[in-house]
């Protein structure tokens, strides 16, 4: 995975417990991105508002973590699965069960293509009237995705806890490869001696809403939008300014 120039990455197994998933303060401000950048992520997990980039016989994306969360392709299935409808409806009827789960591998294509999912799959179980999740990566970007990637499935969490009248519970995170690219160990050992040095580490959620609407409206910028993600988009724009007002 690295050039001959470059350092070996490094590489663990991981797995990360986060017992109150909304406590604040959630955001680091070391984290490698902007809190646009953030909003947009959240966006494309939740809403897909990129799915229209997935076109790899262009060269273009492979597959989105909502297309596989929520457009479930099967061959011989003449329209896709909603996992996720399906895994509110089996809590819905079960809140006990071992079954609600939303995998995204899939094994007629992902073994052989340039850019498989990194993400496998999503393990939610109610417990004392809350939601919990478990998500698990086969490889996960230490640095520079692995937040994002939490902040956007505890939004996730959030969503289905939602629709189920419950509240959030604990999200754990495991990552089978938890790895940092050698040509990141520059900018890595940056980011250490800022973690070391800073003692106001953190943003609040409130703190970031007014660039999460830049964010939103980034989105709703781009001409080639479709029309039912900027709808969404338009909602989450007056949430947010609701909750700034």
């Amino acid at each position: 995975y690295d050039k001959p120039s470059d350092p070996e990455s490094r590489d663990v197994c991981a797995m990360i417990h986060v017992t109150e998933p909304l406590l604040e303060p959630r955001i680091h401000k070391a984290f490698p991105g902007g809190l646009d950048d953030l909003e947009v992520y959240r966006a494309e997990v939740l809403h897909g508002v990129h799915d229209h980039w997935i076109a790899p016989e262009e060269g273009k994306w492979e597959y989105t973590y909502h297309e596989r969360l929520f457009e479930y392709r099967v061959p011989g299935l003449d329209r896709p699965i909603d996992q996720i409808a399906a895994v509110v409806e089996k809590l819905r009827q079960a809140p006990h069960t071992r079954r609600a789960q939303a995998v995204t591998w899939q094994a007629w294509q992902d073994i052989g293509i340039h850019d498989p999912a990194c993400l496998q799959r999503a393990w939610f179980r109610v417990e004392d009237g809350r939601l919990n999740l478990h998500i698990h990566f086969r490889s996960n970007d230490a640095f520079k995705a692995a937040f994002m990637n939490m902040f956007a499935f505890i939004e996730l969490q959030k969503m289905v806890a939602g629709r189920l009248g419950l509240a959030v519970g604990e999200y754990v995170h495991i990552a089978d490869s938890f790895h940092i690219y050698g040509s990141y160990f520059a900018e890595f050992e940056g980011f250490l001696r800022s973690v070391q040095s800073r003692p106001d580490r953190y943003f609040t959620t409130d703190f970031a809403l007014p660039m999460f609407l830049d964010g939103a409206n980034r989105v709703l910028a781009e001409e080639k939008l479709p029309p039912a993600k900027r709808a969404l988009m338009e909602q989450r724009k007056k949430e947010l300014e609701a909750a700034l007002a």
